[in-house]
């Protein structure tokens, strides 16, 4: 399989898993390659993909999309550590469903449990990454990065 075959089944799998987890309209604009560091401002949750595909995903946002997307799954605002908590979970949902999608196209990955990243923090040790902006209800915008190794 060529590199180029396999970063756009990642990115594909990726994006179809925020539509699945996610209950709100997207819109995926077009991911950039970046390399390290990577900061995030906000909250942020980082988990390790082993197997065939290796590396890390991190989702970043804010507090106040976190909220949202937790007001909007659970009916309540979510704030303080309860918001902490389910940005791991979130994190840990949309991560499950890219396991399960890519494994449909071949591949084998298993996830580690979410770390989740408060405040300022810079990631190193990556060559490069992938960002994927997603904006969800036209304003609020949440990231999703992927640092992919090849075997």
């Amino acid at each position: 399989m060529t590199l180029s075959k396999y970063i756009t089944d990642v990115l594909n799998s990726t994006i179809d898993s925020v539509k699945a987890v996610l209950p709100f309209e997207v819109t995926i604009d077009k991911p950039s390659l970046f390399t390290q560091p990577f900061t995030q401002h906000s909250i942020g949750v980082l988990i390790g993909m082993t197997g065939d595909l290796r590396g890390r995903i991190i989702i970043n946002g804010d507090e106040t999309i976190f909220s949202n997307i937790g007001e909007s799954m659970f009916g309540m605002k979510l704030e303080g550590e309860m918001l902490e908590s389910f940005a791991g979970e979130l994190g840990n949902m949309i991560a499950g469903n890219l396991s399960t999608s890519i494994s449909q196209k071949g591949f084998e990955m298993d996830i580690t449990p979410p770390t989740v990243l408060v405040g300022q923090t810079k990631v190193y040790g990556f060559k490069k990454a992938f960002r994927l902006p997603i904006q969800i209800e036209s304003k609020l915008i949440l990231e999703v990065i992927l640092m992919i190794e090849m075997k």
